[in-house]
């Protein structure tokens, strides 16, 4: 019977000793439930290893939650002086917010004032500015007009159409100035005084003035009046180019360069269909 019972005693103890080796789970800390990220069933999927039944796991959040209620209500016993402070020092805030939205309020208005002034102010600028910019066309637009007229002036009196029109004078490379009679006596002398260069510079000069008249625009008032000169202009350069042309024909083989010189004044003016009919008329 001892023996037995020496047995027994002895089942007892290695039954105690190999409850005290199980894996009792851990207390569920607080840093678990502080993530900012928590997710309540992402928690209790990682619980599946804590070797406990759903009624203990049940059991310590029930626990934790009455120690957090606890805990909550020890801060506001401990803090209930301040809380009722906070109370007291709100009172007459509505006054202080009304004065704040008054105060921002007038404010608005002042900016909004501002803001139209500055509208104003921009707007007058760029009427202003595109004033002058119609004034300073209109100021290029007449220096362009008085070039047209001195031009025309000019070469109406080396075309001798206007006897009161003033001659061109230009300087040479000695820095004295010539009338034209005294730079054509400057030129090489041409076979026959046909005076080709003289022709050229009238023809170059009344394609300045067509070319300027273009770019104006010829629909300007003054240019509309200038029209029937700039057209005498041009019948009377044709005529001496006819007649020179003429001349240069009769000469025969000796004046065939002056003949191709004058084809080519004609050619620069757009006008080598008239000069095919004054070589026509020359042959018969």
């Amino acid at each position: 019977a001892r023996l037995i019972g020496h047995f027994q005693f002895g089942d007892d103890d290695s039954s105690a000793s190999s409850d005290d080796n199980l894996p009792y789970p851990k207390p569920l800390t607080r840093a678990s439930f502080l993530t900012p990220d928590f997710d309540p069933t992402v928690f209790l999927s990682t619980l599946h290893n804590r070797h406990q039944t759903l009624e203990d796991l049940r059991a310590e959040l029930r626990t934790r939650s009455q120690d957090l209620n606890k805990e909550l209500l020890d801060l506001v016993n401990e803090n209930y002086q301040e809380f009722l402070s906070l109370g007291s020092s709100l009172k007459g805030g509505d006054e202080k917010v009304e004065e704040v939205r008054l105060g921002l309020l007038g404010f608005r208005r002042e900016v909004e004032g501002l803001k139209s002034k500055v509208d104003g102010r921009r707007k007058e600028v760029e009427e202003l500015v595109e004033e002058r910019k119609r004034i300073m066309e209109s100021v290029r637009v007449g220096r362009r007009l008085l070039e047209i007229e001195r031009n025309i002036g000019d070469l109406e009196g080396r075309l001798m159409l206007a006897s009161t029109s003033p001659q061109k004078a230009e300087v040479n490379e000695d820095g004295l100035v010539l009338s034209e009679s005294e730079e054509e006596s400057d030129e090489e002398p041409e076979s026959n005084g046909i005076g080709i260069a003289r022709l050229r510079r009238h023809m170059e000069q009344y394609m300045y003035i067509k070319d300027s008249v273009e770019r104006t625009g010829p629909e300007h008032p003054f240019l509309v009046k200038q029209e029937e000169r700039v057209l005498r202009l041009k019948q009377t350069a044709l005529l001496d180019l006819n007649s020179a042309l003429k001349q240069a024909v009769s000469g025969g083989e000796n004046m065939r360069g002056d003949v191709l010189k004058l084809l080519g004044i004609y050619k620069q003016m757009g006008k080598a269909s008239e000069a095919m009919q004054v070589l026509r008329d020359s042959k018969r």
